[in-house]
């Protein structure tokens, strides 16, 4: 199988053409190719582009634990990118259908900078889901227990589950020691994909991310837009707001009804072949 390789802002992923496969990747398959030892090596695998009747192109997006994600901003802008540089799109918009929705994209003319129109955050219980106790409702500001400690968290989706948690200062090692438990909590029936959220002025924000079905990454672009737009529904940050992450910046435009235009990179790593005795054995 042959693979195109990407990444945003430290955030990588495959690219599978779906004729590459001669029959739906099992789940172990996909957990293999992603590995960092024992396969090519990445935080997921994006298969397309599909047939489907609904955008100008279909998008499956496999975490490297063999789940699928519903949505991936860091994803999206990788495979706008590959659409450019397979030169399937040209400089106008294009939708693209994911689980989690419908997203329009737009790549500039020199390929270095990628729009996507998210989509609309909601904090809605139902929405996300997240299970509560008393009637469904927005989710803002509520206490979670994890490994003893008691925390104030805002849940969201932007087409896939997000538990916002706002700290003074995010810590790398807090977010591997919390990411994972909060992730499996049981108030998120599907997981969740977690941020750390420190709020550094009224136009940025720094987060550090644990992400469902892939562990700690350097950045994402979901994630940067559920943050983002906790911290205005906090009333601690404007329209425009810079995301800060370990793997660089991402820019986000929130209006009043928080729908999020994200804008960012994606850089184009190399081709890769998967020879088939790496799926075979252990």
């Amino acid at each position: 199988m042959n693979f195109e390789k990407y990444h945003a802002l430290g955030n990588d992923y495959l690219v599978l053409e779906p004729s590459e496969c001669s029959q739906p990747l099992a789940e172990n398959e996909i957990i293999k190719i992603c590995h960092r030892n024992f396969g090519l090596g990445s935080d997921g695998i994006l298969l397309g582009p599909s047939l489907t009747t609904e955008a100008d192109f279909g998008l499956r997006i496999l975490n490297p634990d063999g789940s699928e994600a519903e949505k991936s901003g860091n994803g999206l802008r990788i495979f706008a990118r590959y659409l450019r540089d397979q030169g399937k799109v040209g400089v106008e918009p294009f939708s693209i259908h994911t689980l989690g929705g419908i997203v329009t994209c737009e790549v500039t003319s020199d390929a270095s900078v990628i729009s996507v129109e998210m989509g609309k955050v909601s904090f809605h219980s139902d929405e996300i889901p997240v299970d509560v106790e008393g009637h469904p409702r927005e989710v803002l500001d509520e206490s979670i227990e994890a490994a003893g400690q008691k925390l104030q968290y805002y849940a969201a989706t932007i087409g896939n589950p997000h538990c916002v948690v706002p700290v003074d200062k995010v810590d790398r090692a807090f977010a591997c020691d919390i990411g994972p438990i909060l992730e499996n909590h049981s108030n998120f029936p599907n997981r969740t994909n977690v941020q750390f959220l420190e709020v550094l002025d009224r136009n940025n924000i720094r987060i550090e991310i644990w992400e469902r079905g892939a562990g700690y990454t350097l950045a994402s672009g979901s994630s940067s837009s559920a943050a983002g737009a906790v911290a205005r529904k906090m009333g601690a940050c404007d329209d425009n707001i810079t995301v800060h992450m370990p793997g660089g910046k991402i820019e986000l435009r929130i209006d009043d009804e928080f729908n999020v235009t994200m804008t960012g990179s994606a850089t184009r790593v190399g081709s890769m072949t998967l020879d088939s005795e790496c799926l075979v054995g252990r």
